[in-house]
């Protein structure tokens, strides 16, 4: 009975310490070290949340930078979408370079975006605008996939073109501590920048 004892206490301050006091810590130290990336890096616009830095969004309109493909359509819902039964997901397909239905995938998207970009090539085309992120959930583009919409978004927007390029050096981060993954363009930030010229004119 004795050694029962002794395991049940163990047991319990281990449920304490492991399962509430030190999650409890971290997420303290969190919010005040870091509380806005504790809570989710969220962009506000005029006092409203525009999204988060984190999570990519599907912009369609053509005065605005479009995202990578997403397998999950960056989990858009609508007007019509059925809250409470939805199911949020991430990820993508893990189809092999050979597959008829990701060559079809990417032929449709490659002919879709040189039809909304006219002045770009093909052969000039950033492979990160027709691939899907591992998480589909994205919120970068690189600097030339940004580069390669510019055109589209001058004439869109009436914002000069020297303008718009300034945006998207503006929005580049450089590699995490100089050699960590690559210059990217967070695409809510460029686009939020883009709707502040418009939307004061």
């Amino acid at each position: 009975m004795k050694k029962f004892i002794q395991a049940a206490v163990t047991g319990l301050v281990l449920i304490v310490l492991c399962g509430f006091a030190y999650p409890l810590l971290v997420l303290g130290i969190g919010r005040l070290a870091f509380g806005r990336q504790a809570g989710g890096s969220i962009v506000y616009v005029d006092g409203k949340a525009a999204g988060s830095e984190l999570i990519g969004q599907d912009f369609k309109d053509n005065r605005f930078f479009h995202d990578r493909v997403s397998s999950v359509n960056y989990d858009t819902f609508t007007a019509d979408t059925d809250i409470e039964n939805i199911k949020p997901s991430s990820g993508s397909y893990n189809y092999a370079s050979s597959d008829k239905a990701l060559g079809s995938r990417i032929k449709g998207d490659i002919a879709e975006f040189l039809k909304e970009n006219p002045t770009v090539s093909a052969k000039d085309l950033p492979a990160d605008l027709f691939t899907c992120s591992a998480s589909g959930l994205d919120p970068d583009i690189s600097p030339a996939a940004a580069a390669a919409q510019v055109d589209r978004i001058v004439p869109s927007t009436g914002i000069t073109k020297e303008r718009v390029e300034r945006i998207v050096s503006d929005c580049t981060t450089g590699r995490d501590i100089g050699i960590f993954g690559e210059k990217r363009v967070n695409v809510l930030k460029a686009n939020l920048e883009i709707y502040k010229l418009f939307k004061n004119k």
